[in-house]
């Protein structure tokens, strides 16, 4: 038998380490127009990058404004753009989504410990030698059923069990109603 009060103990301390380790999701939001400039466009890249890097949810929004809302093609094409160049910092996560006058698509950053911790695979010494065509090939599975009662002919359904194997009525009868008095 061990100590409950100590196992309790220990159940907290985990509980608490476990909660140090957590890291909260911040979100960070980018805005552009589908008119934005190539200069404009380079300098919201990097601040993207920067907060993907980061370890930062993004959110990367095209606001149509007027007849703009008209074209969502080419706030797609931009956000998608954004999303190709962005490649080495995160991935998408929820491609672009047209709500009301704003297009957005989210990005996530990628694992940089994941990453990381994963060792290359070793190669191994050569593959294993492949059977010579001289060598007998092991028989094949043989079908559980022959093949004549694997006929294309029709097999009857299921039939419904008898009346007295199926289960009684749900709700058992009324009891008889008491008479009036006169």
């Amino acid at each position: 038998m061990g100590d409950f009060g100590k196992y309790r103990y220990d159940l907290q301390q985990k509980a608490k380490d476990a909660k140090k380790k957590q890291k909260a999701v911040i979100w960070k939001e980018i805005r552009v127009s589908p008119k934005i400039d190539d200069h404009d466009i380079e300098t919201k890249i990097r601040s993207a990058a920067k907060f993907l890097d980061e370890g930062d949810k993004l959110k990367v929004t095209v606001r149509f404004r007027g007849r703009e809302l008209a074209h969502p093609d080419r706030g797609r094409t931009l956000l998608l753009s954004i999303g190709d160049r962005l490649k080495d910092h995160g991935t998408i996560e929820r491609q672009p989504l047209l709500e009301g006058r704003s297009m957005s698509m989210v990005m996530n950053a990628l694992r940089r410990d994941a990453a990381l911790a994963t060792p290359p695979r070793p190669t191994a010494g050569p593959p294993p030698p492949a059977a010579s065509p001289g060598t007998p090939k092991p028989p094949a599975a043989t079908p559980a059923r022959p093949a004549a009662a694997a006929s294309s002919a029709p097999r009857p359904g299921p039939t419904p069990p008898p009346a007295s194997a199926r289960p009684a009525a749900s709700r058992p009868p009324a009891p008889p109603r008491a008479e009036r008095p006169a």
